[in-house]
């Protein structure tokens, strides 16, 4: 079977982690490979409802291996509680089942607090953050200060590297943000009370991924947030801090010679988007109350109202593009039962001209959205399980959408649960 990533097109929350969870027990390896608890995929299933921050998910098949590999960053305490909660719910998680990349770094409680700081410095001019450390430990990264999982298996090098971290975050934090210096014993007795429970888990993602390709093994790729959030392609700077996109997949899973064959990008039949940075054609007022509530659209990872629109055909196309999508999931299409007429934006408007392509970001602000108006059709489709069965409304809006972005929709989502889902021929 071909390995496959499950990504986001747009800016994140486009229920990717329904999809996973519906793929997940046709592979035999799920990888995150980017990001951290800043990523909130929700999963329905047999077990419950559950709010995955770190975690795969596929954590909920048996027979998978889950990796977090190496372009992970991993809040210790965080993976610990987490992981804590689902084996609650009943879900087995060991060490056979769950692998973290020794390469993966550490999130410790500097992070978060360094982001708060940041996000006060700055004021009205904040990104939004989720407040999880995510920027400020991908930049100790790459400023290469980071500490590592595989110095859990080395204590002698896990003090050195934490001697030095801890010496210039005090320089940096009484100085620049003039709050009290970190104590290095506190901080490494927190790495122990937590990461010594994970010690089990670490291993050599390289060398696991060669061996189960090797024995024929099928390997699925799990993005966190969306193409618009990319580092490097995305709404810059509000984004998140590593590439979202599938081609960063190999490389963030820990053995860069993989290829990705498939990619199925994740859109919802609206939008929405959790942060700062331009968003063209938010709703405001009664229309974003009466969507946001329709949807569930609060973060999952922080609770957040969303911030919603309709469709965005040139920022979906862009993303598609981006991820080199060669199948579509449309999520949440039964949102949008309750509305006589649907909006959808084909365009924008950009000093005079109309546009149908998704501009340099500072434009963005500029950008007056272009609808085109369809037929509702004002009736349940939850319980649907065959694209013909579903009203002629759904299906144009459906096909619409498939034609304006370019590229397949092969799967629909009428609901939150792993089987509601049609799955087109």
């Amino acid at each position: 079977m071909s390995n496959c990533a499950i990504v986001g097109i747009n800016w994140g929350d486009e229920g990717k982690g329904r999809m996973v969870d519906y793929f997940a027990d046709q592979y035999d390896v799920v990888v995150r490979y980017q990001g951290g608890n800043n990523a909130g995929h929700t999963v329905i299933n047999s077990y419950g409802k559950f709010a995955l921050n770190l975690l795969p998910s596929g954590i909920f098949h048996r027979d998978a291996v889950n990796l977090l590999g190496p372009g992970v960053v991993i809040d210790l305490k965080h993976l610990v509680e987490e992981i804590g909660r689902l084996r609650a719910g009943g879900v087995e998680i060991t060490p056979d089942n769950l692998k973290i990349s020794d390469r993966a770094v550490m999130v410790l409680p500097i992070h978060p607090l360094q982001d708060k700081w940041e996000e006060i410095r700055l004021g009205k001019n904040s990104f939004g953050s989720t407040l999880r450390g995510i920027s400020p430990i991908y930049g100790d990264k790459y400023m290469k200060k980071a500490i590592q999982m595989g110095d859990l298996l080395h204590p002698a090098s896990l003090e050195a590297h934490l001697h030095r971290l801890i010496d210039w975050k005090n320089a940096l934090v009484a100085h620049g943000y003039e709050q009290p210096e970190f104590d290095f014993d506190e901080i490494l007795a927190w790495i122990h009370t937590y990461g010594d429970q994970l010690i089990p888990h670490i291993c050599d993602a390289g060398e696991l991924l060669e061996k189960k390709q090797a024995e024929g093994h099928s390997i699925m790729f799990e993005a966190q947030l969306g193409a618009l959030r990319d580092i490097n392609y995305g709404i810059y700077p509000f984004t998140s801090s590593s590439s979202s996109l599938a081609c960063n997949a190999p490389v963030g899973c820990g053995l860069p010679s993989l290829k990705v064959d498939e990619v199925v990008g994740v859109t919802k039949a609206y939008s929405t988007c959790v942060g700062e940075g331009p968003f063209v054609g938010e709703l405001d007022g009664q229309a974003a109350h009466d969507l946001r509530e329709a949807g569930g659209e609060y973060g999952a990872a922080t609770g957040r109202p969303r911030r919603v629109a309709w469709m965005d055909i040139p920022a979906t196309r862009y993303g598609t593009k981006l991820q080199g999508t060669t199948a579509l999931a449309l999520t949440k299409i039964d949102v949008l039962s309750y509305l006589d007429e649907i909006p959808v934006c084909v365009a924008y408007k950009l000093n005079g001209e109309i546009i149908d392509r998704f501009p340099y970001t500072p434009d963005l602000y500029d950008c007056e959205p272009v609808y085109e108006v369809l037929p509702g059709w004002k009736c349940d489709v939850s319980g649907i399980r065959k694209y013909e069965d579903l009203p002629e409304a759904t299906r144009n809006y459906i096909e619409f959408i498939e034609k304006r972005v370019g590229a397949p929709i092969k799967y629909v989502s009428v609901g939150a649960e792993r089987e509601a889902l049609i799955i087109r021929d």
